[in-house]
């Protein structure tokens, strides 16, 4: 049987439009970058150039072009200009033009601490266009990989050990330099050069330890804090029954690191973390607040600290800034990693009604827990009480129902669909910013699809 099949001609001549702007769909994620990018005030960008040197490339264009990546999952400033000769979509937003991937990494570097005003002059945008309300906003967190591995990780035990045998060694070699015979040296061996590559790991590995005993400092301090409050709480509970508390008294804070606390070589700033799944990497902790009902990220920040108590801080504090602008924060959803009567205490002094899990919530609850009453506040409740029954009253259940549906999504979109699972630069202040990067990138993406 004779079959047709529909072939195609590579070799084929095209006219391509005349002009790139008809190269596109109407309603393209690209177009809709650069129509956003033009509604912003980048004069601080702009003012940051001289005007010496060579023309430099327009920083509206170059911040479009790095939204437009971030957005379609493109991090790596050589895919991006590779794209601006590959895609349609980039070629549209270069406008024709090639920057090489050095002008795409050096202003995303320049360009990332006015990444916060931008943020918010988006957030704006979005409210004017009808698509952002403020109301209750759900906070969670994701561990996001440093760009470290964690075998650069230096262990204060091991460090000490290294010093001490680095110390040997450049006395061996200081020894077998003051001798006239060196017969015993094996060939190419330069005592000079040695005892130089010995030093500099040796002064390398002084630093680490100096940031491990800082780090150690730094915790027994907040330990310390922690271990006298509760000291008090108990001896004014005995006080007040006249009986000794029941459990064990909590151990005072040892000064000083431990052996097994270590510092990584390649980005200090970065921490070993806990991961889903299970096991350990070099990550930092990522923390977004997203509305619940636009699912736009309103809030996002970066923590070194692998748990979550103490970033609903910063967290209501950006809220706060300009929640007026756009809307009223009615509520603040988080799981039980963010519950502390401290935390209770922010949102209660910030007029903000918290929604904070107050231990482990069970998965898929019957229909009987659903639909069933709040239970009674007992007398003279403490925080941890007034929250178990603000979260199982009707208002409650229905507010936090959306918490997980909310922001874990967007979580899921970065990491699985986007595919930033890593971040590209180095030291807290550029992983900050490039998270931001990461969050306006979001919220374009989002608006875009609101507004077909």
């Amino acid at each position: 049987m004779s079959v047709n099949f529909k072939g195609g001609n590579r070799k084929q001549l095209f006219l391509f439009p005349p002009s790139v702007d008809d190269w596109l769909p109407e309603d393209h994620l690209a177009r809709f970058v650069v129509e956003i990018v033009d509604q912003l005030d980048i004069s601080s960008s702009r003012n940051e150039y001289g005007g010496r040197g060579s023309t430099a490339y327009d920083p509206a264009m170059m911040i479009a072009l790095l939204f437009y990546g971030y957005a379609t999952g493109v991090f790596s400033s050589r895919k991006i200009e590779r794209s601006t000769h590959d895609s349609v979509a980039f070629r549209y937003i270069a406008g024709n033009t090639h920057p090489d991937h050095d002008t795409i990494a050096t202003f995303r570097r320049r360009f990332l601490p006015h990444l916060k005003e931008i943020f918010v002059q988006i957030l704006r945008i979005a409210h004017e266009m009808s698509i952002l309300r403020l109301g209750a906003v759900s906070l969670d967190s994701t561990k996001v990989k440093a760009s470290a591995s964690k075998h650069r990780a230096l262990s204060h035990g091991h460090a000490c050990k290294l010093e001490q045998q680095l110390k040997e060694e450049i006395v061996t070699l200081l020894r077998k330099a003051e001798q006239t015979d060196c017969a015993d040296l094996p060939d190419g061996m330069s005592v000079p050069e040695e005892i130089s590559r010995r030093e500099e790991r040796l002064e390398a590995i002084r630093n680490a330890k100096a940031e491990i005993e800082s780090r150690a400092a730094e915790r027994y301090t907040e330990e310390n804090k922690a271990y006298k409050e509760k000291i008090a709480k108990r001896k004014a509970k005995q006080k007040k029954t006249g009986k000794k508390p029941p459990g064990r008294p909590p151990k005072p804070p040892k000064v000083g690191p431990s052996s097994k606390e270590q510092v990584n070589l390649t980005d200090d700033e970065s921490r070993i973390m806990p991961i889903s799944g299970g096991g350990f990497d070099q990550c930092c902790n990522a923390q977004a607040g997203v509305d619940t009902a636009s699912q736009l990220i309103v809030c996002s920040h970066l923590s070194q600290k692998p748990n979550d108590k103490q970033e609903m801080e910063p967290a209501l504090a950006e809220l706060q800034g300009y929640s007026s602008d756009f809307g009223e924060l009615t509520g603040i959803l988080a799981d039980n990693g963010y519950f502390s009567n401290a935390n209770c205490a922010l949102a209660e002094k910030a007029g903000i009604t918290a929604y904070i899990a107050v231990g482990q919530e069970q998965h898929n609850q019957t229909l009987a827990n659903r639909c069933s009453d709040s239970p009674s506040l007992v007398k003279n409740p403490d925080r941890k009480a007034t929250m178990r029954h603000r979260l199982h009253t009707k208002v409650g259940k229905v507010l936090y129902a959306a918490r997980k549906s909310t922001v874990e999504p967007v979580f899921g979109i970065i990491k699985h669909v986007l595919g930033f699972r890593q971040f590209s630069l180095r030291g807290l202040e550029h992983v900050t910013g490039e998270w931001d990067l990461v969050s306006l990138a979001w919220n374009l993406k989002r608006m875009h699809v609101l507004t077909k």
